[in-house]
Formats: C-alpha cells, sequence, structure tokens
C-alpha cells in the first residue's frame, strides 16, 4: 500500500530527521518550524561555497565561491557607508548577477533588502525610496534614467550597475567592491525574527505597500519547497540519483518578486543549482539556454510556460533535460497542464499558490497529482494553515466557497508603515488573503475568484485604483474605471473605461501614462464615454457593467 502525503510528512518530519519541525513561540503564538533550519540567511549563504557554478549570465560566469566573495566585499562596502541593521538597501535592476550579490551583502549583515520592482516608473520609484526610507540604492542604467528626474528629492547613496554613462553623485558597483575583495564576510548578530525583506505588492487601492518578512519566514519557504519535494520522492518511491550534469535552473521570472528571489534565486543556492539569468523573457532565447545548458527547471508563470510549450512544439531545440516545469504568480488553465505533461519527454508540471505575504508558499502540486486535479493549486503547506470563511469569520466546510485564510511561519510580518491597514486583515495571526477559495474534502485548494480590485496580468499584480489615479491626471479625464479582461497568454489584461471632456488620442494618452505607470500597468484596452460612468444608488461606479460592455464589445468585434 503506497503512502499517502500526510504519512510521508510525518516521517520526514520526524524528531531526528533532517526536516524535523518543533512547536516556537514566536510574538506570542504557537508556530510549526523547522527545527534544523539555519537561524538567518548569513548562515544559509555561509553554507553552499565551493567552486560549482552558481550563476550565468550571457558569457559571464561565477562559482559560488566567487558569488560569495563579491557579496562580502559589498557587505564590508555597506557597513563602511554606515548601513547597519535595521537600514534599508534599495535594489532595483533587471536579472543582474549583482542584484543576487547585492541581496545577499544587505541580509547578511541585518540590514533588510528592498527589491523595487525594475518597471516602475519614475513616480513609482520616488514613492518607494521614500516609503521604505532606503540609504543606498543599487540601480541599473535604465533605473538611472528613471531616478534623474526624482534625485533631488530623494537623500540617498546611489550604487550604479553597468553604466553605460558616467552619472554623478553615484559609485561603479565594481569600484565599490575593489577595496574589499578578499574580505571576509562581516559577522552580525542575526535573530529569526529579525526583519530582512520588503517586496512591494499592488494592492485594490493606492499606492503599492511593503511588505516585511523575517529570515525565519523567508527560510522556512525554502525549506518548505524541499519538504514537498521529498515527500512527493517518498510517496512515488524514488531515490535521487545525481544526473549526468549538474542540476539548473532558468531564471526567466523577475528577481523582484518572490518567485524569482526565493522559488528560483533562494531554492537554487540551498541545493547547489546553476541558475541562469535571462534579461528579459523570449521564448525563443529561453529554448535556446535550455538546450545550451542543459537546463533542468523552469519556473514561471502561465504565460511563459504556454510560450515554452509552443516554442518546444515549432522547434527541433533539444529540451530533454527538463525535469520540471513549475507555475506561480497566475493561475494556468487546465489544458495547459495537459500540453506540458505531453509536450516534454521528461518534465511533469508543477504549480503553487502562494503570495507575496506568504513569502511565495502556501499550497503545491506536481507531477501526476498535478494532472490528476489540473484546477486545483494543491494541498497546504506542512508549515502553513489554511481555512475557508464566509462574510462573519465562521469556518466553511469543504467545497464552499468563501474567503481564503492562511496562517503560520511563512507569513509576513505585516506591511511596512502601515499599521491601520494590519489591524484589518490580520485576525488572531490568521492573515485575510482577498481570494475567494474551497477546499475540497482531501484538502485541494481551488482559487476561483478574487475579493480584491485587482487584475494578476501574467503574474504582475496591478491595483485598479493605481491605475485609475493615474488617468484621472490627464487633464481632460474627469473620471475612470479600470477592470480586468480575459487574456489567453496572460490570464488577464488591462481595460479602463474614461469620462472625458474631450476627445482624447489612445497613443497620446497611453504616453501620458507611461510617465506615471510600469509599461504592464498601462491599459491595453480603452474605452471612452462622453457622459459620466454609471453608478450604484450610492455613488459608486458599475465596473462589473463596464467590464462586461467591453468584454463583449471585444467578443463581437
Amino acid at each position: 500500500m503506497s503512502l499517502s502525503r500526510s504519512d510521508a510528512l510525518a516521517i520526514l518530519t520526524a524528531p531526528g530527521e533532517p526536516y524535523a519541525l518543533t512547536d516556537t513561540l514566536i510574538n506570542g503564538r504557537s508556530y510549526r518550524t523547522f527545527a534544523n533550519a539555519p537561524a538567518n540567511l548569513h548562515d544559509l549563504f555561509a553554507t553552499a561555497v565551493d567552486d560549482s557554478t552558481f550563476l550565468v549570465y550571457a558569457g559571464e560566469r561565477l562559482s559560488f565561491r566567487e558569488t560569495y566573495a563579491k557579496a562580502a566585499a559589498f557587505a564590508c562596502y555597506l557597513q563602511a557607508q554606515g548601513i547597519a541593521s535595521g537600514d534599508r538597501v534599495a535594489i532595483s535592476l533587471r536579472n543582474y548577477p549583482e542584484w543576487v550579490i547585492a541581496f545577499m551583502a544587505a541580509t547578511s549583515i541585518g540590514a533588510i533588502a528592498v527589491a523595487m520592482n525594475a518597471l516602475w516608473q519614475s513616480d513609482e520609484m520616488l514613492y518607494g525610496l521614500n516609503d521604505c526610507g532606503a540609504r543606498v540604492l543599487i540601480a541599473d542604467e535604465e533605473r538611472l534614467e528613471r531616478l534623474a528626474p526624482i534625485r533631488n528629492q530623494v537623500q540617498i547613496a546611489v550604487v550604479a550597475v553597468r553604466p553605460t554613462r558616467p552619472h554623478t553623485d553615484t559609485v561603479e558597483f565594481n569600484a565599490a567592491l575593489s577595496p574589499y575583495l578578499g574580505q571576509s564576510m562581516p559577522t552580525v548578530a542575526v535573530a529569526p525574527e529579525t526583519s530582512a525583506t520588503i517586496f512591494y505588492t499592488s494592492g485594490s487601492t493606492g499606492h503599492p505597500k511593503g511588505v516585511l518578512s523575517t529570515h525565519r519566514n523567508v527560510i522556512s519557504a525554502l525549506l518548505s519547497w524541499e519538504l514537498d519535494a521529498q515527500a512527493a520522492a517518498l510517496i512515488a518511491g524514488l531515490t535521487p540519483q545525481p544526473g549526468p550534469y549538474q542540476p539548473a535552473t532558468l531564471m526567466a521570472v523577475p528577481l523582484f518578486h518572490v518567485t524569482g528571489s526565493h522559488a528560483v534565486f533562494l531554492s537554487c543556492y540551498r541545493q547547489h543549482r546553476k541558475l541562469v539569468c535571462m534579461y528579459r523573457w523570449n521564448p525563443e532565447t529561453a529554448a535556446e539556454l535550455i538546450e545550451s545548458e542543459r537546463i533542468t527547471s523552469v519556473v514561471a508563470p502561465a504565460a511563459m510556460t504556454g510560450d515554452l510549450v509552443r516554442v518546444a512544439r515549432e522547434t527541433q531545440r533539444d529540451l530533454s533535460s527538463l525535469q520540471v516545469v513549475g507555475g506561480g504568480g497566475a493561475p494556468r488553465a487546465p489544458e495547459q497542464v495537459r500540453q506540458i505533461g505531453a509536450t516534454f519527454a521528461s518534465a511533469l508540471p508543477n504549480t503553487g499558490w502562494g503570495m507575496t505575504e506568504t513569502n511565495a508558499i502556501g499550497a503545491g502540486i506536481g507531477g501526476l497529482d498535478y494532472l490528476a486535479h489540473p484546477a486545483s493549486s494543491g494541498r497546504c503547506s506542512a508549515v502553513l494553515e489554511l481555512k475557508v470563511v464566509d462574510a462573519e469569520g465562521n469556518r466553511l466546510p469543504a467545497g464552499e466557497r468563501g474567503e481564503l485564510l492562511v496562517r503560520g511561519t511563512s507569513v509576513f510580518q505585516g506591511y511596512w508603515n502601515r499599521p491601520e491597514l494590519n489591524a484589518t486583515l490580520f485576525d488572531d495571526g490568521w492573515f485575510r488573503t482577498g481570494d475567494v477559495a474551497y477546499l475540497d474534502d482531501e484538502g485541494y485548494l481551488y482559487i476561483v475568484d478574487r475579493i480584491k480590485d485587482l487584475i494578476i496580468r501574467g503574474g504582475e499584480n496591478i491595483g485598479c485604483g493605481q491605475v485609475e489615479a493615474a488617468l484621472v491626471m490627464h487633464p481632460d479625464i474627469i473620471e475612470a474605471a479600470v477592470y480586468a479582461v480575459p487574456d489567453e497568454r496572460l490570464g488577464e489584461e488591462v481595460g479602463a473605461t474614461v469620462y472625458a471632456q474631450a476627445p482624447i488620442d489612445e497613443a497620446a494618452l497611453r504616453d501620458f501614462l507611461g510617465a506615471h505607470l510600469a509599461r504592464f500597468a498601462i491599459p491595453r484596452y480603452l474605452r471612452f464615454s462622453d457622459t459620466p460612468l454609471p453608478r450604484t444608488a450610492s455613488g459608486k461606479i458599475l465596473k462589473r457593467e463596464l467590464r462586461d460592455d467591453a468584454v463583449n464589445a471585444l467578443v463581437n468585434s
């Protein structure tokens, strides 16, 4: 008789086992924690220092030892600038090796690494830098250009990564490292509950919110994925065997999302995997890298993995090294799950449900289990609890839909500088996700809708309120409603209906929005009204009606 998942987890988490779980009192509440976890990210990084390849970017290669040495040097530089525990260090880059090095350096000395969205425009950068109070910004050429118009509005030291021209009031990254190369990583006392990261996530209203997490929050997520993989192998009766080449993962998603930073970068570091970075997503380039670098796993939202399925079918690339095609960031259609299983010779799909607020874990599913439950996000992580509640907060039985709540060791501390919001979203440690979901009688999670006014476009969270605020900044727009429009590839696209007092050219409006919004947040579908938008008796815009009209118009066009 085969083992159940609960049986496998019980074996693997028993006392004395590498993934043993224990009860730990944190902030007055008891949580399941990994007894053998590294105390902090400093210790985690120090455990994987050897000469095997870690980072690959274009023609550059860095071993684990070389990466760690550069991180130690940059940590010494940060300390020389007066950066200490709790200070914020902002990182605004594409997927360059310097992103990884800066993150390792900042968190190793107890500073808080702030992962800024590299697609933000100047206004958004200004808000993020002022909100987190960063003392140092590490930015590449494109971000330096966006920083220029707001430079006199922020008091911050700037480290320039791969600049293509001189920039005033900056120090070049390699020049900052140079005096400290060869020095050891500083030793700093960092407790598990010390704040480690801030990742910004868009909400349904207003500005993006800074998600503050501890070292334990982040590390618990990493070990949770490992535990799930061990459990799946135990259930299948498989003993991992070394392959003919070093396991490798393609970094196809941005590092400023927890999928990229946690599920890819940090997981690769923990598991001694080669990490092959892409500047931006291109499915043909991805297939070429999978073939040339013998990539064994890819983790990306449904839009990207769908692209990969298409390229695999259209080209003669040898993608036989792929063993896992992971998902995350946005739901994957059941048909794509089946396509992955049928397209790649050795690869099976996996996915999960998680949030920035849970450090990317929550529920997970993979392999044959996923093929059997293609609409599900899987079953709950061993260090978390999930429940579905009605409008009054009562727990609902299996099969009934309500709001999904989560509690456990990887759940974030709270939103940075948002105590009033934290008070409304936490109840006895349970975090209100804003997702409508149900759990079946086997514990499989199904996400079916969202309570929040939020668009998820290819894994990017876009707050409708933020886009609406940018639209009404236009002098001719009186009011605006922003909503999700279904999209086959990206899951959702941004749609907007605006009431304008004069005719507006669409291209000119998009140019205007480009100064205030990241490109992915600019509406693809625009509708114009010469009369006020429809409202309820209480004055709320009938957004659902406007969305339905827009979708019907697209279908019939």
